[in-house]
C-alpha cells in the first residue's frame, strides 16, 4: 500500500527536508512519528526537497508500507488510512512546527516526486513601504529599502518560459538547469508586503531565491529588467544577483495530472532525469 501524505511545516528550526545524521529535519521528524505508530523504518519520498529555513503549506510526500506496517495499520481501532493524519499530529504534539493535513491511499501510479507536473512557491518580502513586523519575522524577509514593485514585476514576467537557468541556480554535478518557468510575478498585498508567485515544472537548487534576488536588484534600481534576461542567457552566476534568505520562501502547492496519467508522467520524469545524468 502506498499512502499520499499532505503536510505543512515552519522550516525555521529545521535543517531542511532531507534526513541528516544528528540534525533535525522535516523528513526525520515525520518518519520518527510514523515509526512510533506503524513501526519499522519508514522512508518518505517528497515532491520538493526544501532547504534549511524554507517553509511549506502544500508539501506532498508518499510512503510505501511494508507488510508489517500495513498489518499494524489494519489492527488499529480505526484502520482507515485517513485516520492516520490525526494520530501523527497527536505524536507530533500541540503547536508542532510540522503538521499532517491528510493521509490517503495513493492512486495507482502515483509518485510524489516524479508524478508532479509543477510546483508553486511564494516569497514574502517587506521593505520600508510596508515596514517591519516582528510577528512575521520567521516567514518574511526584510530589506531596509524602498522597492519598485512595478519594475520587479516586469522583470519577473520577462524571465518566463523554457530556458537554461544556470545563472540562477547553485550548480550540482550531473543536474540539469533547464526549467520551464510557468509563472513569475510580483504584487503588494493589503499590508504592503511584496509577494512573488513562482511556478515551474521543477526548480534547481536555490533557483527561486536567486530569481527573487535578481528582481530585488531591479527594484532597488541597480539593474533593469533587460539585465536579468541577459544574465540568464549568459548562463553564468553574477555577484549582482544575491540569493535571498530562506525565511521568506514557502512551497505552497504541487500539481499532478489526472489519475490515469500519473504513472506515465512518473516514467517520463524518471527517464529525463536519467538522461540528464548521462
Amino acid at each position: 500500500m502506498r499512502l499520499r501524505i499532505d503536510l505543512a511545516y515552519d522550516g525555521t528550526a529545521f535543517r531542511g527536508w532531507a534526513r541528516q545524521p544528528n540534525l533535525r529535519t522535516v523528513q526525520g521528524t515525520l518518519e520518527a512519528a510514523i515509526a512510533r505508530i506503524l513501526g519499522g523504518d519508514p522512508r518518505l519520498v517528497v515532491a520538493g526537497r526544501t532547504d534549511a529555513g524554507v517553509h511549506a503549506s502544500g508539501q506532498v510526500a508518499h510512503l510505501d508500507l511494508t507488510d508489517a506496517q500495513q498489518q499494524r495499520l489494519q489492527s488499529a481501532r480505526n484502520p482507515d488510512p485517513t485516520a492516520l493524519a490525526a494520530r501523527l499530529n497527536g505524536v507530533l504534539g500541540a503547536y508542532a512546527d510540522v503538521a499532517v493535513h491528510r493521509v490517503t491511499v495513493a492512486p495507482e501510479g502515483f509518485d510524489a516526486r516524479f508524478s508532479a507536473v509543477w510546483r508553486r512557491y511564494e516569497y514574502r518580502l517587506a521593505d520600508r513601504t510596508s515596514g517591519y513586523d516582528p510577528l512575521d519575522r520567521f516567514r518574511t524577509t526584510y530589506l531596509n529599502d524602498e522597492l519598485d514593485v512595478a519594475s520587479m514585476d516586469a522583470a519577473a514576467r520577462s524571465l518566463r518560459g523554457l530556458h537554461d537557468f544556470a545563472a540562477y541556480c547553485k550548480p550540482r554535478e550531473e543536474a540539469t538547469t533547464i526549467r520551464t518557468l510557468l509563472e513569475f510575478d510580483w504584487h503588494r498585498d493589503e499590508g504592503g508586503i511584496l509577494i512573488a508567485h513562482v511556478k515551474a515544472d521543477a526548480f534547481c537548487h536555490s533557483m527561486v531565491r536567486a530569481l527573487v534576488g535578481g528582481c530585488v536588484a531591479v527594484g532597488q534600481g541597480r539593474l533593469n529588467p533587460d539585465h536579468l534576461v541577459e544574465i540568464r542567457d549568459a548562463l553564468t552566476r553574477v555577484d549582482e544577483v544575491k540569493v535571498l534568505a530562506a525565511r521568506g520562501l514557502t512551497l505552497t502547492e504541487v500539481g499532478y495530472p489526472a489519475d490515469d496519467l500519473l504513472a506515465q508522467r512518473a516514467e517520463q520524469t524518471r527517464n529525463r532525469r536519467e538522461l540528464d545524468a548521462d
